[in-house]
């Protein structure tokens, strides 16, 4: 990332940092047993102030597991707009993606990320 984004936030924090790894391992993510996503094309998101997080490619997740919440959708001045997934019987939100991220992140765009709890 550089200062000289389009994005106002990366020109007044120019320090502030979103990494974005590619990794080969066999990554999972499941919730009482069910298995959500599993992949060996994961990428690892490294953002200042808060924790790692797997972004999954969506051809790996299992969305007839989840259904979209339409409702909700968030901000995040680095990322984007977030939209959110939750199991298809209902219940919170546990899955997240940026479906136009923002260009110094675009690396996530068609990738699903899920809570770690």
């Amino acid at each position: 990332m550089d200062g000289a984004s389009e994005h106002p936030s990366y020109g007044k924090f120019f320090d502030y940092r979103v990494d974005i790894l590619r990794r080969r391992n066999r990554v999972t993510a499941s919730l009482a047993g069910a298995e959500l996503a599993s992949t060996e094309r994961v990428l690892l998101v490294d953002e200042q102030d808060h924790g790692l997080v797997f972004y999954f490619p969506r051809a790996d997740v299992r969305l007839d597991r989840l259904t979209a919440v339409p409702d909700l959708s968030t901000i995040c001045p680095w990322k984007g707009r977030a939209s959110y997934w939750r199991l298809a019987e209902g219940g919170e939100p546990i899955a997240w993606a940026y479906e136009d991220p923002r260009p110094e992140v675009v690396q996530i765009r068609g990738y699903i990320a899920f809570y770690q709890n």
